[in-house]
């Protein structure tokens, strides 16, 4: 195998090798071997890849030369579902933060939902307002999404042209109310729009079904879908308020309007009932262009495990059961698998609107704190009420509702923890004879098919000359334990508190140039200021 030869003049290059790396063919298929690859940090692309480990002594000496032994390269993660929630609501997260969280996991590449930032990126003027908010932040390269909400049809195109990756709607409500659910109505116009328009459109598909035991016209206004039968507190009774109906109920509405845009990219995002499955393979069996995702949470925790109280765990959909996990492994090892890439879903909110048990709550130097922030989730006013305790304590108030997983906000922080979630269950569940991918499969689905799906696929994702010099340095054998001083997100509370990993991220490159090392000043990041740049280029793929 021949990838390239040696350029001449590689003397202001950076070389870097190692015995093992995942290196992208020209067919576009993955390849496990020793590697040596040759960037040049001013372009910051990648000129030449051989496929042994070439030694010092074959580059000039001004070139910077790095050894990685058994360590392993891989293209940098293209993180192709995150929230950063600035402008607007920057106390649940920012650029800044989200980034230098993305750079420790060897993320390079994150993209940003239209949601929950405010104005949300579901007009032109919203988007400009996202960019200027971006400007000099970002430690890592920001795309971003547009949203589809009802009304703003005539918005859609402008924002293509702006060069937003794709769009997103909701079929049920976000719990924001800047951005509300979308009919039937509205998505047939939506596709309508941008039926012949290189772009992705996506759906947060739960949806309403026809339930006898729900609480009528109420749910309208996005009361708790089924009414609660048990405590509050518990995991299972908010589990059975979202059963797997709401996916497939959602799934059936948008392949029932797909033939309105039979050449539209449909996208399902963070996928977790496995009752979804047969459906979307036959629909792509019948032609119809839909792929999904799913999630680092759904295929690392599961419903069996989770304490009563424990609202970190909760998002939406839920987090569902240990078989219910184990079929989405199944799916994702399938040749023909309808879940074509894995992302984060990184939505972060301050620990106050999570409402944790006294137990659970912990003391955060850094933690931005707003307890009289107004929002809803599962239908219920979350406004929390006023408190006695000031900002310089830095407490989170004692309220009522407390470990109440309906009243609690939906998400989980997880943004730069993907890979040593995926390769510690993958390697988990290989010891036991259970299907799972291996690294080379880890980055098809969340390098190759994420930059892919936005597309970026001409410059990210891959090791392969002439793409961004975007590359993760992996040691796949370091075992440690996440603890909370070490999120590097702004608000340190994810339910992957207190996990044990194997495999580390130990550096990140980003266009040729290191940003992230284990271990290092400044909790990592490598300069003085991010080098992070909005992704702004009209899609053409």
């Amino acid at each position: 195998m021949s990838l390239s030869a040696m350029p001449a003049g590689t003397g202001l290059r950076v070389v870097l090798v190692s015995k093992k790396a995942v290196l992208t063919l020209p067919d576009d298929s993955l390849v496990l071997t020793p590697a040596t690859i040759t960037i040049s940090p001013i372009s910051g692309k990648i000129e030449s890849i051989t496929p042994a480990v070439l030694p010092r002594t074959a580059f000039p000496s001004s070139a910077t030369y790095r050894d990685y032994g058994h360590k392993v390269l891989i293209p940098g993660l293209v993180d192709a579902h995150v929230h950063l929630n600035e402008p607007g609501r920057t106390e649940w997260e920012g650029f800044a933060t989200g980034t230098r969280a993305a750079a420790s996991g060897g993320v390079t590449t994150v993209i940003d939902m239209p949601l929950n930032a405010i104005p949300p990126t579901t007009t032109l003027a919203g988007f400009e307002a996202k960019l200027a908010a971006s400007q000099g932040q970002c430690w890592v390269d920001v795309g971003f999404y547009g949203g589809v909400i009802p009304g703003n049809a005539d918005q859609l195109l402008p924002l293509v042209e702006a060069g937003v990756r794709g769009f997103k709607g909701f079929l049920i409500e976000s719990g924001v109310e800047e951005f509300p659910a979308v009919s039937s109505t509205d998505i047939a116009l939506a596709m309508t729009t941008l039926k012949d328009t290189p772009t992705t459109l996506m759906f947060h598909a739960e949806m309403i079904p026809p339930i006898s035991d729900s609480v009528g016209d109420a749910v309208q206004q996005s009361l708790p879908p089924l009414a609660p039968h048990g405590e509050l507190s518990s995991y299972n009774t908010f589990l059975e308020s979202r059963p797997p109906a709401f996916e497939t109920y959602a799934v059936e509405e948008i392949l029932s309007l797909a033939g309105l845009a039979p050449d539209l990219h449909l996208h399902i995002v963070h996928l977790s009932a496995l009752e979804c499955i047969p459906l979307l393979r036959k629909a792509r069996e019948e032609g119809i262009k839909i792929t999904a995702e799913t999630c680092f949470h759904y295929l690392g925790l599961a419903s069996d495990t989770i304490e009563d109280g424990d609202t970190r765990h909760k998002c939406c959909p839920p987090i569902r059961s240990q078989s219910n996990q184990d079929r989405l492994w199944e799916e994702l090892s399938a040749d023909d698998s309808c879940i074509r890439t894995i992302v984060s879903d990184h939505s972060p909110c301050t620990p106050e609107l999570k409402l944790l048990p006294e137990h659970l709550q912990h003391v955060d130097e850094d933690a931005y704190y707003q307890p009289n922030m107004h929002h809803s989730d599962s239908g219920i006013d979350m406004t929390l009420p006023k408190s006695e305790s000031s900002i310089e304590t830095r407490l989170v108030p004692k309220v009522e509702g407390q470990g109440d997983f309906f009243a609690a906000w939906g998400g989980i922080s997880s943004v730069g923890l993907g890979l040593p979630i995926l390769h510690t269950a993958a390697t988990n569940r290989t010891a036991h004879g259970e299907a799972a991918p291996d690294l080379v499969d880890i980055v098809r689905l969340c390098c190759q098919a994420t930059a892919k799906q936005v597309g970026l696929s001409h410059r990210k994702g891959a090791l392969k000359i002439g793409m961004d010099a975007d590359v993760c340095v992996f040691d796949e054998d370091e075992v440690w334990t996440l603890h909370m001083g070490e999120m590097r997100w702004k608000n340190k509370c994810s339910p992957w508190e207190g996990h044990r990993f194997r495999g580390r991220v130990q550096e990140t490159w980003l266009r040729g140039r290191q940003v992230f090392q284990l271990g290092g000043a400044n909790a990592g990041l490598v300069g003085r200021e991010p080098i992070g740049r909005a992704i702004v280029e009209r899609r053409t793929e």
